[in-house]
């Protein structure tokens, strides 16, 4: 839902200004941009005024999860977006990174560097009344350089909020200008919004599949979060999250493979995913963590203190469907879910600080670094295992890899043989090949395989030198 906001509180001083310097492009034809408005193309004068006098959008996509980084000014800047304490809190944001806020991006940097060196080449967009929906970070980056204007195109007056959103949506889509996390939320309110799957998705240039699979992701990583809440208040943020793009891809495409037949054995992988994640493992270690991880190889590692206790499983019933009831999830599973239950109040504790007791902070400490100790030693068998497992599935792989080659070439024969272009000797000559192939696979396999199945049976009698 898109948020409505009043207008600033020298919102008609600016319209007026904003009416005069349009008036002046309309009469000279003065410079363009060009934007997708209510269905349609629509030009827009572009006019110079004082990057002074504009607002930061305080509903912009652009900073929507790092406005969690600071609640206080986050609150702040609900009651009065167009404060002092809320305009600076998105300026601030506007130039830090979004995997790591405590700096300054460098993409912002190079926005900075490039108008000092070359000036404003593309125009922002403001409503009439100063508000920034495009060009937040540029007027940022030219406030930053002391700069006194910026070109701007200017909407219509009837320009509601849902117009502004969807502006920015379609400006900043197209250049590909969201962080990870805020491109999920912006998924979400369009989602949410009511519109349709196929909309949403051609909108933001994806599949259908691809923006089902950022749903999922989005709705993994707010659990998470509600998860990680402490008594004393303390939470993991949305920022938290940002740099794991490529992991939470891979967590989605390996749990939906699972889920089709083993929902437990998903969600152990889910769970034991997202606690590495949070213990900051690279993606080639991540992935180490199948549906047995847990039980086969961290369990026994896990210290006492936070080795989660054995639950047993019980029918779960159904509120209000008279006694009806669903299987409860495996111990396993539920094992794996309270150690990662764990771990997320103690990530959100130990990176809390001031906020919370010291002595608390130190007990959570000491939790992940217990934690990471264990799956450090955990993943040691966990890696061997993997590594002989993808040994013992290399020739079958290889040879089944070859067969989806041979039918391949099965449908292309047919379709040379009806359009007359086969070329018989070079087909003849890899037919030898193919031969000289399967002789020396056999001699490998009759050394391999002392009680052959039917398949290694057929392969060794059809070699077989019958002269």
């Amino acid at each position: 839902m898109v948020t409505k906001y009043d207008i600033p509180p020298q919102g008609h001083e600016i319209q007026s200004m904003v009416e005069d310097r349009l008036a002046e492009a309309v009469q000279t034809n003065g410079e363009k941009i060009t934007i997708e408005w209510r269905g349609q193309q629509k030009h827009l004068y572009v006019i110079s005024v004082p990057v002074d006098l504009l607002y930061y959008n305080p509903d912009t996509h652009r900073i929507r999860a790092q406005r969690t980084l600071d609640p206080i000014r986050d609150r702040a800047l609900d009651d009065n977006p167009w404060g002092k304490i809320g305009q600076d809190y998105l300026g601030t944001l506007l130039k830090c990174q979004p995997s790591d806020p405590d700096k300054v991006d460098p993409d912002f940097e190079t926005l900075r560097d490039d108008l000092e060196s070359f000036g404003q080449k593309d125009p922002g967009i403001i409503t009439q009344y100063g508000i920034l929906v495009n060009g937040n970070t540029r007027c940022a980056a030219l406030r930053e350089l002391g700069e006194r204007y910026i070109r701007v195109g200017v909407l219509p007056e009837s320009a509601t909020w849902d117009d502004i959103n969807t502006v920015e949506l379609s400006l900043q889509l197209r250049k590909d200008d969201y962080s990870y996390i805020n491109r999920l939320i912006a998924i979400d309110e369009q989602t949410k919004a009511g519109r349709r799957t196929d909309d949403i998705a051609r909108e933001f240039r994806i599949k259908a599949s691809t923006l089902e699979r950022d749903r999922w992701v989005y709705s993994v990583i707010r659990e998470a979060i509600e998860r990680s809440r402490t008594p004393d208040g303390a939470a993991l943020r949305l920022v938290d999250f940002e740099r794991h793009q490529e992991t939470f891809r891979e967590l989605h495409r390996v749990y939906a493979e699972k889920a089709a037949t083993d929902r437990d054995a998903a969600e152990a992988i889910k769970e034991s995913r997202l606690a590495m994640i949070l213990l900051g493992y690279a993606k080639t270690d991540v992935r180490l963590a199948q549906a047995d991880f847990h039980e086969k190889y961290l369990e026994p590692k896990l210290p006492s203190a936070i080795k989660p206790a054995r639950q047993a499983s019980a029918p779960v019933e159904i509120p209000g469907l008279g006694g009806l009831s669903v299987p409860d999830a495996a111990p396993a599973a539920k094992a794996t879910r309270a150690l990662t239950d764990k771990l997320l109040q103690a990530r959100a504790t130990a990176q809390a600080g001031t906020k919370i007791d010291t002595a608390q902070v130190a007990a959570a400490t000491d939790i992940m670094k217990a934690a990471k100790d264990s799956f450090d030693r955990a993943l040691d068998p966990a890696g061997r295992d993997s590594r002989l497992r993808q040994r013992k599935l290399a020739a079958p792989e290889r040879l089944s890899d070859a067969c989806d080659d041979i039918e391949l070439c099965a449908g292309e024969l047919a379709q040379a043989r009806a359009t007359r272009v086969l070329d018989e000797e070079a087909f003849d000559d890899a037919v030898i090949r193919l031969k000289q192939a399967l002789d020396k696979l056999a001699k490998q396999v009759a050394r391999t395989f002392t009680e052959p199945g039917d398949g290694v049976a057929w392969l060794l009698e059809a070699v077989k030198d019958r002269s």
